[in-house]
C-alpha cells in the first residue's frame, strides 16, 4: 500500500489530534495533509517533515481563525492532490472526508462525528456564519459523505448518527486513550476537575453554576472560543479558569482530582477514559459517548437532566470512596492505543485487498 493521511487541521490540541496522532503512528512513512498546521502547538504529535498544509495557511491569522474559514475548507480539501497513493486514511469531524482520490485508490475515513453544522447549527461553535451559507456546506458535506471507501466511527453513538444523516452505514472502532500519559493519583484534592476546549457545546457553564449551587471546588483546564464569557460565568464563583494546561500538569490535577466532569454530550468522549487512567472516575450527563466508556459505579457515575441542578444533585451525592483506581485504570487500559493501530491497519488492510480482489 501506498499510504496518505488527511486530517482536517493540526492548529489546535485535543482529543482528535491525539487520536490522529496514533493513525499517525499506524503509518509512519506517510505524509500527513491539513489545512492547517502549527507546529508550536502539534509538532510533538506529527512533526513538521511529513505535513503538506493547503492554501489556507498562506492567509494572514489563519491558523488564529479558522473557524471563520469554513467556507474555504470544501476547495482546500479538495484540492490536494493525492495522485500516486493507493490508499487513503483520513480522520475528521467535518471537512476530511471530502478529498477527491486517484481511481482505484480506497479512502478509509476514521469519523469523530457527523459535521456539527449538519445536525447541531445552533450549537455550531465560533461561527456567525449566515444560514445560507452554512445550508451550502451542509449540502457539500451530504456530497462528501459518499466519497469514502468505508466510514470506521470512534462510537456507536457517532455511527447511529452517520446512518440518520449521511445513510450509510460504518464499522466501531472506540478512541485510543493515550493511557502512558496518566499516573495514578491520590484523588486527595478538594476539588472536582474538568480539562475541555472551551466550545459551547461542551456544557462547562452547566458545571460552573452546578458547582456553585453544590458549594464544591471546580477546576477548569482549556482555552477555547467560549473562554472570555466562561471567566466572566465563574468570576465569584466556586470554579476557577486555569486556561492552557500542559500534559504534565493534566497528570497531575486529574489525578488529585475528586473526580473528572463530563457536562456536555460527547461524541465518544476521552475525558472519562483519561481520568480513569489516573485512577479517577467521572461524573459525566446520561447520553452520547459517555455511555460506551463509563461502567456506572464502577468507572463513573451519570447525572439525567442536562441542567445545573441535576448536576448539582450528582456533586453533592458524589463519594470518591466508593472508586477503586486500579479497576479504573484496568478499564482504561482496554482502550490503549497499541491495541488501536492493530484494528485500524487491519480494517484498511482488508479494505484494500478487497478493492484489489474486485479490480
Amino acid at each position: 500500500m501506498n499510504v496518505a493521511l488527511v486530517h482536517d487541521y493540526l492548529n489546535q490540541r485535543g482529543g482528535a489530534e491525539r487520536v490522529f496522532a496514533r493513525i499517525a503512528q499506524a503509518y509512519p512513512e506517510a505524509p500527513v495533509y491539513t489545512a492547517l498546521y502549527d507546529p508550536a502547538v502539534t509538532g510533538d504529535l506529527i512533526p513538521p517533515e511529513r505535513v503538506r498544509v493547503s492554501y489556507l495557511s498562506r492567509i494572514p491569522f489563519a491558523r488564529r481563525f479558522f473557524r471563520a474559514l469554513a467556507p474555504l475548507y470544501p476547495r482546500a480539501f479538495e484540492a490536494f492532490d493525492l495522485s500516486g497513493y493507493d490508499t487513503i486514511v483520513s480522520s475528521t469531524t467535518a471537512w476530511a472526508k471530502g478529498v477527491i482520490v486517484p481511481p482505484g485508490a480506497v479512502h478509509v475515513c476514521y469519523i469523530n462525528t457527523v459535521s456539527r453544522f449538519n445536525f447541531a447549527y445552533d450549537e455550531y461553535v465560533g461561527t456567525k456564519l449566515a444560514r445560507p451559507v452554512i445550508d451550502r456546506l451542509i449540502a457539500w458535506d451530504r456530497r462528501a459523505a459518499r466519497r469514502p471507501t468505508l466510514f470506521v466511527a470512534n462510537s456507536q453513538n457517532v455511527a447511529a448518527r452517520i446512518a440518520k444523516y449521511y445513510g450509510r452505514e460504518s464499522e466501531v472502532l472506540h478512541c485510543p486513550v493515550d493511557v502512558d500519559r496518566f499516573h495514578v493519583g491520590s484523588g486527595r484534592g478538594d476539588y472536582f476537575f474538568i480539562a475541555s476546549r472551551l466550545l459551547p457545546y461542551k456544557r462547562i457553564d452547566l458545571a460552573i453554576r452546578a458547582a456553585a449551587i453544590a458549594g464544591v471546588r471546580l477546576l477548569i483546564a482549556g482555552t477555547g472560543p467560549a473562554q472570555a464569557s466562561l471567566r466572566q460565568a465563574a468570576h465569584g464563583t466556586t470554579s476557577t479558569l486555569l486556561g492552557y494546561v500542559d500534559d504534565a500538569r493534566i497528570d497531575e490535577l486529574v489525578g488529585d482530582a475528586r473526580a473528572a466532569i463530563l457536562p456536555g454530550e460527547e461524541d465518544f468522549g476521552l475525558v472519562p477514559l483519561e481520568a480513569a487512567a489516573a485512577g479517577r472516575p467521572t461524573i459525566a450527563f446520561r447520553g452520547g459517548g459517555a455511555l460506551e466508556t463509563i461502567v456506572e459505579g464502577t468507572t463513573g457515575t451519570f447525572f439525567d437532566e442536562p441542567t445545573p441542578q441535576s448536576l448539582a444533585a450528582a456533586l453533592a451525592a458524589f463519594d470518591p470512596a466508593r472508586f477503586e483506581a486500579a479497576r479504573l485504570r484496568a478499564h482504561a487500559e482496554k482502550f490503549a492505543p497499541a491495541r488501536f493501530v492493530e484494528r485500524l491497519r487491519a480494517i484498511v488492510a482488508r479494505v484494500r485487498d478487497a478493492s484489489f480482489a474486485a479490480v
